[in-house]
């Protein structure tokens, strides 16, 4: 399987070299973070010549999110003012915001790894890219824009919404590549029907799309409904925006950068290394960045090593499994653990469900705890369909909801990433 690639000689690097260029990136990253006193006061007296195999580095301290947000604004960055271009961070709604401040160099390293991604994606300068994640403190339109200027490729930086005008836009520009979160075809696909918009004018091959989990099912509405291809991207604020890795047309899994990220997989609740193949929580090390390098961040994304060997689009890279979850978003009803993933994917296997969906959980009078799953329905579903969703979650998930069936468009729609569960209790 011949595949394009942006850097062919780093992306192909024998695992010896990948791994002795592992090593260079911890020693540099950890002598650059300890020229902050906070980095030296966490990592105790640890130097960066101590550093001579993954398995010393897996002796450091991990850096949690909490401790992120405690050092708002800038208390773990470790560059100077003056050399600080932007800054970007996350929302904050549970707390202070995650601030990244990025250099000159750090936003050349984003468009680089960006370049990758597209690349991996079959995606160059003849390519019309339509970026529809916002542009802002958000990571994600910046990282887009990046890569696809880097590559060539012409640019239709709309940002986030007006979803008639993107339709629009797509057809008038000839829009080949949607760039969004993971859920927002599910809006273009609604406002289409809404307004009987030919999906058939459309010229998209390709959809990138992240920030959010979604499910394989998911996957295939979306393929199916916009005749396109999929690629699965991964990133998020605190490592620098997207562009972490991305799958690739062999679909074996995630191609994680190694000579910018050093990712681990380990046991959520014991810290301790998960063997390859076993789930686990991402760990990822940042190698090359500079306003903040992170070293051993627990992400709470949830997936494992699927190869280490060479993938037959000729990467060498690590492969990890695409997220499942989150360790801070799995839901606990009664005794019962599951994913708002998984239940997404028994919907969607369900004829005349919408693709809208809300998790309630609250709690009852008696002091009980009660499960509701709201979902958007066709006329009929209610005698056809609605017994075999029961039992499909019954069976499969042990769960026996509340289920309330309304009309498509009921749900509200949120202006960023879908609100799929609610807790009350």
């Amino acid at each position: 399987m011949d595949a394009a690639m942006w850097e062919p000689e780093a992306e192909t690097r024998p695992r010896e070299a990948l791994e002795r260029e592992t090593v260079e990136g911890m020693r540099r990253t950890l002598g650059h973070a300890l020229t902050n006193p906070a980095w030296r006061q966490r990592l105790g007296s640890v130097e960066s010549g101590d550093i001579h195999s993954a398995a010393d580095w897996a002796r450091l301290r991990f850096l949690t999110k909490d401790e992120l947000r405690d050092a708002y604004p800038f208390g773990l960055a470790c560059a100077d003012a003056g050399d600080v271009w932007r800054v970007h961070m996350s929302s904050g709604t549970t707390g202070n915001p995650v601030v990244n401040p990025f250099t000159r160099a750090d936003v050349e390293q984003w468009a680089a790894v960006m370049a990758r991604c597209y690349t991996a994606a079959g995606v160059g300068a003849r390519d019309v890219v339509q970026i529809t994640p916002s542009f802002g403190l958000f990571t994600g339109g910046f990282g887009f824009h990046y890569g696809a200027e880097r590559i060539g490729a012409m640019v239709v930086p709309i940002g986030a919404g007006r979803t008639s005008l993107q339709l629009q836009l797509m057809r008038d520009l000839g829009t080949t590549v949607l760039a969004a979160i993971s859920t927002y075809p599910l809006r273009i696909l609604e406002v289409a029907r809404e307004e009987r918009f030919d999906l058939g004018s459309l010229k998209l091959r390709v959809a990138i799309l992240g920030s959010e989990m979604w499910s394989d099912d998911l996957r295939r509405l979306i393929e199916r409904e916009l005749s396109l291809t999929t690629f699965d991207i991964i990133g998020m604020t605190e490592t620098g925006g997207p562009g972490l890795g991305i799958d690739c047309a062999a679909r074996e899994g995630i191609h994680v950068w190694e000579d910018h990220y050093f990712c681990e997989v380990v046991d959520p609740a014991t810290g301790r290394p998960r063997a390859d193949g076993e789930e686990g929580e991402l760990v990822v090390s940042t190698l090359t960045r500079e306003g903040l390098p992170l070293i051993r961040y627990r992400t709470h994304d949830l997936t494992r090593v699927v190869s280490r060997a060479p993938c037959a689009c000729g990467r060498t890279h690590l492969r990890l499994d695409r997220l499942h979850g989150r360790t801070d978003d799995m839901v606990i009803f009664r005794g019962v653990n599951f994913y708002p993933r998984q239940v997404e994917s028994l919907l969607l296997k369900q004829p005349g469900v919408g693709h809208e969906y809300q998790i309630v959980l609250d709690r009852a009078p008696g002091g009980s705890d009660r499960l509701a799953l709201l979902v958007e329905a066709r006329d009929g579903f209610a005698e056809m369909g609605l017994p075999r969703l029961r039992s499909d979650l019954r069976q499969f998930l042990n769960l026996s909801p509340e289920i309330t069936l309304l009309k498509e468009g009921e749900l509200p729609r949120a202006p960023g990433k879908a609100v799929r569960v609610v807790d009350r209790r």
